[in-house]
């Protein structure tokens, strides 16, 4: 029984540490153990087996790659080196690790937050580092409350822990994350209350937010918890829909009027989002494709932060050759 207990307790250490990649003091804290005793419980389970530590090379270049994207879409471009066998959730981690690390180089001091809430900034959350700020402020991108649970606690938890970190003053938007009725939203959005925040998002000096899409790999957090009824997706497919930002439909062509659904959406439209300085966008999984090609037709994003399975889907290989090429060549 002692065994059994030991198995259990380095499995879910090891599942924490290695999958999630929480520090082993968070892991201690959490499971009520010391810091050695997680210590201990990781080396059995490499010791075990239990945890197998593979170096797969990869088979791309990540720099090549984000030279080539960078050079056909104009943007800067991070692209994150993941082994070949990797999970969509492994893969999701690394990006969002990345992810942290990017947005302390951009965002500081007496600047404006927009985050759009989601499954894969719900991952960068869960990496996020203090980085103390003075005068910083966080604005919520989109609404968060649905018909079968308020969905505002998800999204309240993912913009905390975010002003936590930078140590800046949050404001939530306390709305539907789609409006039963489109002049129920405008009615809404002509409250003063509700204009200072639609004032705060689009003044905000950089936004952050993932792409959603449809079906496939990971699901999307608006498509999976309630948001959407049979009929939403009905219509979403009758009208070209690859994905949404921030709540806001697009096709693949990167056009967003006309989709009825956004009529009805809380979150902040493309003509306005391009207003924001920087917009990084965060995003790994092939089924994430379609939006992805589709944000950067729109010329949504200025920051791209990719895993590199889904990047070299972005670019030709004749483009990534002649990158490959020019980096050869430089000293």
């Amino acid at each position: 029984m002692q065994e059994f207990n030991k198995n259990l307790l380095a499995l879910k250490a090891a599942n924490l540490y290695y999958v999630r990649g929480d520090t082993m003091a968070v892991i201690a804290q959490g499971m009520g153990l010391s810091r050695s005793t997680i210590s201990r419980l990781l080396r059995y389970a490499r010791d075990t087996e239990m945890v197998k530590i593979t170096l797969n090379l990869p088979t791309w270049d990540a720099d090549a790659l984000s030279r080539a994207i960078r050079s056909e879409f104009g943007i800067a471009v991070h692209v994150v080196p993941v082994v070949a066998n990797a999970t969509e959730l492994e893969r999701l981690e690394l990006v969002a690790r990345k992810a942290v690390r990017t947005l302390n180089s951009i965002y500081g001091a007496n600047m404006t937050l927009g985050i759009a809430w989601g499954t894969t900034i719900a991952a960068v959350a869960r990496h996020l580092n203090y980085k103390a700020t003075a005068g910083a402020q966080i604005v919520q991108l989109n609404g968060a409350a649905n018909p079968g649970t308020t969905g505002l606690q998800y999204a309240a938890d993912i913009i905390e822990r975010f002003g936590q970190a930078y140590n800046a003053s949050v404001q939530p938007f306390p709305v539907p994350a789609f409006f039963d009725y489109a002049a129920t939203r405008d009615a809404m959005w002509k409250e003063r209350s509700i204009r200072r925040i639609l004032a705060m998002q689009r003044n905000a000096d950089v936004s952050l937010f993932s792409l959603g899409a449809v079906a496939g790999g990971i699901p999307s957090h608006v498509y999976s918890a309630g948001y959407l009824d049979q009929r939403d997706f009905h219509t979403l497919k009758a009208e070209n829909v690859v994905g949404d930002i921030s709540t806001v439909f697009i096709r693949a062509n990167g056009t967003s009027q006309g989709i009825s659904l956004n009529d009805r959406a809380s979150g902040l439209p493309p003509e306005e989002l391009r207003h924001v300085g920087r917009r990084i966008c965060v995003v790994s999984g092939h089924n994430k494709l379609p939006a992805i090609q589709a944000a950067l037709r729109a010329r949504l994003v200025t920051d791209l932060i990719i895993d590199e399975s889904t990047a070299t889907k972005l670019v030709t290989p004749a483009a990534y050759s002649q990158a490959a090429e020019r980096l050869v060549g430089e000293p």
